[in-house]
């Protein structure tokens, strides 16, 4: 076992300073994935992966009670983390913009291409919501590859199924995500 694994043991155990431990050996990982994920934001972005990392990193271990199975359950469970502080950021920039003498526009006249890139976190977080609903395995393979970059054999290993089903789903969740936000006004 890796010595990652080996730490995640030692935290469902609840030994104390085992999470204290575990940052060394899976920050910089987490930090390729929040540069990854970042480089997708515009220039302008005022969260930095360095920042993300942080944020994800309190909320993964503040919260308590960590169960993570293995170290690429740890990852998806970052990912996660990290999704949902981009999505928060990017609703706390799309109120900002709201009001404060900004002239009105037609929503039909904008294009989705392009929207900038908070709103279209915001529609996508707002598509994955429903894709939760109807598909939630494919919807998790859509966080775990989208927001954390795993790959298919990661993400098979993660849910415990084959990697031609994380195929299948991740084609028909990007289908069916893509023709969502062509709908969307």
């Amino acid at each position: 076992m890796s010595d990652i694994t080996l730490v995640l043991d030692a935290i469902h155990r609840g030994e104390e300073q085992a999470s204290e431990r575990l940052l060394p050996l899976v920050y910089q990982e987490l930090r390729n994935l929040a540069a990854a994920r970042m480089f997708q934001e515009s220039a302008g972005h005022t969260l930095q992966p360095t920042a993300l990392v942080h944020e994800a990193w309190l909320r993964l271990v503040g919260s308590g009670g960590q169960n993570w199975k293995s170290r690429a359950y740890f990852f998806a469970a970052a990912a996660e983390a990290m999704r949902r502080i981009l999505v928060e950021h990017a609703r706390r920039k799309a109120r900002l913009k709201h009001g404060g003498g900004q002239q009105r526009l037609n929503i039909e006249d904008l294009d989705l291409a392009a929207a900038p890139p908070d709103d279209k976190i915001l529609l996508v977080d707002e598509a994955l919501a429903q894709l939760e609903v109807s598909q939630p395995e494919r919807a998790r393979v859509v966080v775990m590859k989208f927001f954390s970059g795993m790959t298919n054999q990661e993400v098979a290993d993660t849910l415990g199924i084959s990697e031609r089903s994380v195929d299948r789903h991740w084609v028909c969740a990007k289908a069916w995500l893509f023709q969502k936000l062509r709908e969307t006004p």
